[in-house]
This record gives C-alpha cells, sequence and structure tokens, in this order.
C-alpha cells in the first residue's frame, strides 16, 4: 500500500443515506421510555455522544438496532429506513401515558456517511457549521483505519463523492451489525456481536427480551457470532451461508453486505464450529467460497 497517498486506496468521500432514517423522540420522559425499550443505557446518554443499541422482541430477537444520541431536548435513534415504519409504530404502542412523543424526523433530518483514513477525522470534508457530527466505529481495512462519521445537515459535506455500496462495504468493515428489513427477528444481539461493540449494556434494568439476552450471555448458551467474510460475488442482507462439511443445512446468514472497486464484502452470522475447519460459501455447500478477514475488534476466548 503507498505511503504517499494512502487516502486513495481506500473509500473516502461523502453520500447521502437514503437508506437510513431517523425516529426522534422527545417529551420529558423520553430517556426514560427509551431506556426501558432498549438494549443500551439510554437515562445515562451524555451530550455529545453517539451509542449503538438494539430493539428486541420478547423473544430477545432484533426488530432493530440504531445509532442513539442526544440533540438538545430531543433523543434521535438512526436506524434503517426500511423497517423504521414498523418499529416506531411498535415503539408508539408501549409509550401510553409516557411524556413521550415518537415521530419520523428522516426527512427533517438528513443524514450523510462520510468516511476518511485520517483517525479521528475523514479527508478533505467540510460542512455547514450547522451540522451536527456523529462519529461511529472504524472500518479495519487490511490494517487500516478507516474513520466514519454521519453528519445531519441539509446541505451535502464537501468531499469526494462516495457510492452507497461503499459505504456499506465500511460499514462490513467496522463490524458493526445494521438490522434491516430481511434480518428482522433473526439475531439475538450476541449472535452478531453488537454486547462486543457496545451496544448491550448488562448493568441497566429491564428490556424486552432482557432475560433471553442475559442468559445468552452467562449460561454459555452462545454458539454463533458475526464475522466479516470476502465473497467474489454480491452477497444481500438474509442471504444464506452453508459449511462444506454440513450441506443440508444454513450454517449462518448474512447481515449486512457492501462492495468497492470490484471486491466483495459482508458481515455474516455463523456457527462458530463452522470457522474451525473446512470452508464456507455462499447460497449452497456448492456456492461461491468466502474467505474470513479480521474484525476490528476481538470475540472472547470462551466465546470463540
Amino acid at each position: 500500500m503507498s505511503e504517499t497517498a494512502p487516502d486513495r486506496l481506500l473509500p473516502h468521500g461523502a453520500l447521502r443515506l437514503s437508506d437510513w432514517g431517523v425516529i426522534r423522540a422527545s417529551g420529558a420522559e423520553a430517556a426514560k421510555f427509551l431506556h426501558g425499550q432498549l438494549t443500551q443505557d439510554i437515562e445515562h446518554l451524555p451530550e455529545g455522544e453517539a451509542r449503538p443499541a438494539g430493539y428486541c422482541s420478547a423473544k430477545g430477537r432484533l426488530l432493530a438496532t440504531f445509532i442513539v444520541w442526544r440533540a438538545g431536548a430531543d433523543i434521535l435513534l438512526a436506524c434503517s429506513a426500511d423497517l423504521l415504519p414498523a418499529t416506531l409504530k411498535r415503539l408508539s404502542m408501549f409509550v401510553l401515558r409516557a411524556q413521550c412523543k415518537l415521530s419520523d424526523a428522516s426527512a427533517e433530518l438528513p443524514l450523510w456517511g462520510v468516511s476518511g483514513t485520517a483517525p479521528g477525522s475523514v479527508w478533505a470534508v467540510s460542512g455547514p457549521a450547522s451540522a451536527q457530527v456523529i462519529e461511529l466505529p472504524p472500518a479495519l481495512v487490511n490494517g487500516q483505519s478507516v474513520s466514519r462519521q454521519l453528519h445531519v445537515a441539509a446541505a451535502a459535506p464537501e468531499a469526494a463523492a462516495l457510492d452507497e455500496p461503499a459505504w456499506r462495504w465500511l460499514e462490513v468493515h467496522s463490524g458493526v451489525a445494521r438490522i434491516v428489513a430481511a434480518t428482522v427477528e433473526q439475531f439475538v444481539p450476541q449472535m452478531i456481536n453488537l454486547e462486543l461493540v457496545g451496544a448491550v449494556n448488562f448493568r441497566k434494568g429491564c428490556y424486552p427480551g432482557q432475560e433471553v439476552v442475559a442468559r445468552s450471555q452467562y449460561r454459555g448458551t452462545l454458539k454463533r457470532r458475526a464475522q466479516v467474510v470476502a465473497s467474489p460475488v454480491a452477497l444481500a442482507p438474509g442471504g444464506e451461508i452453508f459449511h462444506s462439511a454440513d450441506p443440508g443445512q444454513p450454517a449462518g446468514m448474512v447481515v449486512l453486505s457492501g462492495s468497492w472497486a470490484g471486491s466483495f464484502a459482508a458481515l455474516v452470522e455463523v456457527k462458530l464450529a463452522a470457522l474451525e475447519g473446512g470452508s464456507l460459501h455462499a447460497g449452497s455447500a456448492a456456492g461461491p467460497v468466502l474467505t474470513t478477514t479480521a474484525l476490528p475488534y476481538a470475540i472472547p476466548a470462551e466465546a470463540a
């Protein structure tokens, strides 16, 4: 890799995230309400910090994932646009008498994805002074860290154009799962490493599915994890993954996928046993071979 212009060898720039949306929670009890619904500690969420969070069914299966932050008196939740209406409707059912109003703020608060290789910053980007900048976990590509940010602004950041597959490629390499419509209720949080990226707080109070999530964490029942893989072909969320030694049943599922410069990658949920030998394949045991690549964080030895 060139030492003189490393930025130009990896995706950098900005794009409007049309596949993301924003839910606004306002009111005196907004934080308290969300604290009781999500896997994250929302009541103690400080101004200026964004945290990942999950929203589970009573069975502990993820209905949505969010990036959550405060914006003045409001709390904002960024999630996949294709599941936002159903998620908003379900959350609203449980507001009851709480002083909390939930609304779709996607049109009012456009999200821009911005990436670059300088740690803690982005490559050649400037934008309106009024823009909110949300730091996201960086992507790890061939040992190099690529910074990622969300910009909340009406105007586009001044940066090179980045296409959607490339942003998703970086999203995959960040190892941070995002639930989309095709993967609703497919995973318990630990199956896609959510607790490893700080999205699950095990010291907070109850939330839907908490008992299942806690049991998976403390009773050693976890047998599946998320892994980044390289693929020779494009993959899609919800697609099945197979192992060479067990062609009769899926070994996992595609969580997220993306591509850049002819390179395809995916974050896949897979049986831990399937990572111990043999090969992973897309679609069937005779399908394209998938090659595991490094995550930006370690999976605990006791779970591996």
